[in-house]
Parts: C-alpha cells; sequence; structure tokens
C-alpha cells in the first residue's frame, strides 16, 4: 500500500467515527434519565391519626388520609417499589426498625402488592410467607392495607411490585428496599 495516502488506508480514520457514535450514544442515554424524586417529608405526629396497638405492645399501623398519596413517576415495577417502600416508612415511621439488624431474624416475608390507578390496593400475594409467624403475616397484610391510598402510579396506570419484609424479635421492620442493613 505503499501508494495509498495514510487517511485512506483501510481501517484508518473509523476508531474516530466508532468513538463519535459511541458518544453520542452515551449522550442520548443520559439524557432520557429521570431526575431523582424528592422524599416527601415524613408527617408529623399531628397530622397521623391515632395508632393501635398489637398484642405484642408494638404500635400497629398507621392508616393513611384519604386522599393522601402523592403521583408517583415511576415507569416500572422495581423503580416503584422506592415509592411503596417510602410511603410505609412515612406512614410507620415508630415501627421502623433503626440501625443494622441482627443476623437472625424473627421473620421474612416477600409479597406482591398490586396497587390500580387510584393507589388502592387491590391484592397482596405471598411469594414466601413466614408461616412460622402467622401474627406477622397478618400484620403486614394489616400495615399494607392500612398505608392506601399509596403513591399514584400515573406512568403505569396500575402497578404490581414486590417487597420484602424484615422482621425483627421486637415487632420492628425494614423493608429491604431502604433496609440498613444486618450486623
Amino acid at each position: 500500500m505503499p501508494d495509498t495516502p495514510p487517511n485512506q488506508r483501510p481501517g484508518k480514520g473509523r476508531h474516530w467515527l466508532l468513538a463519535g457514535i459511541m458518544a453520542a450514544v452515551g449522550a442520548l442515554v443520559a439524557s432520557c434519565k429521570s431526575a431523582p424524586e424528592s422524599t416527601p417529608a415524613p408527617a408529623t405526629p399531628e397530622s397521623r391519626p391515632p395508632t393501635s396497638t398489637d398484642i405484642q405492645g408494638v404500635k400497629g399501623p398507621v392508616p393513611a388520609t384519604a386522599g393522601s398519596a402523592r403521583p408517583s413517576a415511576a415507569a416500572t415495577p422495581r423503580a416503584y417499589r422506592q415509592d411503596g417502600a417510602t410511603h410505609l416508612y412515612g406512614l410507620n415511621a415508630e415501627r421502623i426498625f433503626k440501625g443494622k439488624l441482627q443476623p437472625q431474624l424473627y421473620a421474612i416475608g416477600v409479597i406482591e402488592v398490586d396497587i390500580d390507578r387510584t393507589g388502592k390496593v387491590t391484592r397482596v400475594n405471598w411469594l414466601r410467607a413466614p408461616r412460622h409467624a402467622p401474627e406477622v403475616v397478618k400484620e403486614i397484610e394489616r400495615t399494607i392495607r392500612a398505608a392506601a391510598p399509596f403513591p399514584v402510579p400515573t406512568r403505569m396506570g396500575k402497578v404490581t411490585y414486590t417487597e420484602t419484609w424484615l422482621w425483627d424479635k421486637s415487632g420492628k421492620f425494614q423493608l429491604d428496599t431502604l433496609t440498613e442493613g444486618q450486623l
């Protein structure tokens, strides 16, 4: 190839074209990302309805105020999971286990929750129920139903999302989505 100019040789100059295309694709993908959602301020004690007490002396679920659900910008069930967990934590702040959980938890449950276009819970389905702790099963279901209306899944219309509940022997819990981990 002695007669071919350097810029016309096969393979030369293509890496610049490939790099340009990759940069354009990267910019396009970056521009499609959603802005991070702000975390809602926790409800003040004065704005919450009174709580009930369960058999272990732990405060029970706090019913959500009718129409209190904010809209969710989540486009996938996985993204909605964050909104659902934040909503549950906001209503049950005194029931959340603070800090890292012990290695041996009292119960772990995995549950699917169906939310309709108004934030209403239409179904709960256990994927892994803690059968040794039927009181925890009932309490989780009661807590989920009392938290309705959930954030309205405006982009999806309705949503089915999965959450893992980590239950401590004290009766307090963390959700896997927002857990502080274990010791």
